[in-house]
Formats: C-alpha cells, sequence, structure tokens
C-alpha cells in the first residue's frame, strides 16, 4: 500500500489545475508514510518543473435529462483520486505506477472534464477506473503528459460542469473523514471536484499503511460538506492538511479551499 509522495517539497504541499490551472499548498507534518527516498527531484523545489509535467484526467459524466447532485460529485472525484492511487496498477511495478511516479514527482495537476452520451462511452473504452455514487459517474484515468492526452479524452469540455443540489446535504458523520469546503468562496463544480481531489490525496499522503487499507477497506467513506463561518479559521489553523490555491482563476490567490478532516489526522 505504500504510496509516492514527492519529497523537494515542504510537507504536505500539493500542487495540481482543475479546468483551469490552480496550486495548493497544504502545510502537513513531516513524518509522511510511504515517502519517496529514491525520488530524482527531493533535493530541489524548483527541480519539480524540469521534470516532465503529467495531469491526472478526471471525466464526470453529466447528461442533460439527469445530471448528478453537485454534492455527491464532489464526493465520487474525492473517492477516485484515493481509488487509483490506491489500485494494484498504481503501486509497485504495476501498469500505471511508473505514470504515478512522474506525476507525483512533478507538479500535482487534476483536470476535470465533462462527457455524456458516445462521448462517455468513449471515455469508458480507454483504460481506467469509473467511480460511481448516488447519482454520480466520474472515471478517473492514469496520468497522461501534458500534451500527450487521448483524443477522445482532449476533445471533452472542461466548462459545463455547474452542479446543483436538489436538496440541502445531510449533516456529515463526525466520526467519517470529511472534506471541508471554505464557506466564503464560490468555486464552480468542476474546480471544486479537483479541490476535493487535492485534499484526499493530502490525507492520504499522512495516514500510515495501515489506516489507508482501512480507509480502502471500507470502500473510502468521505463527506464533502461547507463549512459553518464561525469553525473555518479554526479548521484552517488546526495542523489538518490544508489546499491552497494560487488564484490563477476564479478566486483570489492564496485562497485556502479545502481542509482534509480525517479522524486519523486529528490531535
Amino acid at each position: 500500500m505504500t504510496a509516492r509522495r514527492r519529497t523537494d517539497l515542504p510537507p504536505g504541499t500539493l500542487e495540481g489545475v482543475s479546468s483551469d490551472p490552480t496550486v495548493a499548498d497544504a502545510p502537513g507534518r513531516p513524518d509522511v508514510p510511504g515517502s519517496a527516498e529514491d525520488s530524482p527531484f527531493r533535493s530541489e523545489r524548483t527541480a519539480r518543473d524540469e521534470a516532465p509535467q503529467f495531469v491526472l484526467p478526471l471525466v464526470v459524466r453529466i447528461e442533460k435529462a439527469a445530471p448528478p447532485a453537485r454534492t455527491d460529485a464532489l464526493e465520487t472525484a474525492a473517492r477516485a483520486v484515493l481509488t487509483i492511487l490506491s489500485d494494484e496498477r498504481a503501486l509497485g511495478d504495476g501498469a500505471w505506477a511508473q505514470a504515478v511516479r512522474d506525476w507525483q514527482d512533478a507538479r500535482i495537476r487534476k483536470v476535470v472534464r465533462r462527457a455524456r452520451g458516445a462521448e462517455w462511452r468513449r471515455a469508458e473504452a480507454l483504460p481506467g477506473i469509473t467511480v460511481t455514487g448516488k447519482s454520480a459517474e466520474v472515471r478517473v484515468f492514469p496520468p497522461v503528459p501534458l500534451d500527450g492526452w487521448p483524443k477522445d479524452l482532449v476533445k471533452l469540455q472542461v466548462s459545463g460542469t455547474d452542479l446543483d443540489d436538489p436538496e440541502p446535504p445531510v449533516d456529515a458523520d463526525p466520526t467519517a473523514p470529511v472534506l471541508w469546503l471554505n464557506p466564503d468562496l464560490d468555486m464552480s463544480a468542476g474546480k471544486t471536484m479537483a479541490q476535493a481531489g487535492h485534499a484526499a490525496q493530502l490525507a492520504w499522503w499522512e495516514l500510515s499503511d495501515e489506516q489507508r487499507t482501512a480507509w480502502r477497506d471500507a470502500g473510502f467513506p468521505l463527506a464533502v460538506r461547507t463549512a459553518d463561518p464561525a469553525r473555518w479559521s479554526g479548521l484552517t489553523t488546526s495542523g489538518l492538511p490544508l489546499v491552497r490555491d494560487a488564484g490563477f482563476t476564479e478566486i483570489a490567490p492564496g485562497s485556502c479551499t479545502v481542509v482534509a478532516d480525517h479522524p486519523a489526522l486529528r490531535s
């Protein structure tokens, strides 16, 4: 279950893109299990830009007549990231392991696109994993070079992922992992899906192998909820993994977007 983490960055740091470039920086702990001592980029932070750049593609199914609920799409995207990180094909000598290592040795990038009908069927025919929620379907693919997308994915749109919840989400289970969204930010569903994926990945990096196995075997239960404004400041200073955006699009630079509140990581 060992996961490879970039070791040239400060503990807990993550970078990535959703529909547009974002940078996600998160404070974390120095004793992260699974660090890659053999990473060629561990010694210099700037070396991540010199490495070949990869991106993790995620495709959400949005049919005109039956779009998924927003919260379910966010949670399904987060589980999709965890699913590929823990898949045997992404570990050891697996078929996707080298691509996952290369992706994590450079900037951690994620792109969320949408598909429906024949587009979705073509996407499902490519190597990847489809994760299903209550109403959402998200397919995650092994990382690809920035300029090497499969033609059936590169044609998919990154816009048009705005979704709604038909009913307010129920309160999150306090004994389960919760990815808390900044209550003061207004992000598109696609961008928020990528940010939730960032937060889930940060939590995954900081768990022990035993804790990862337990989470995986339980089916990666988690909730994505908007934090109570009165609690948000405390969450961002709690020491839990925190995603911070670069502000290239949608929101201001340095904005804290998500806190990954996993019970095993609470003080």
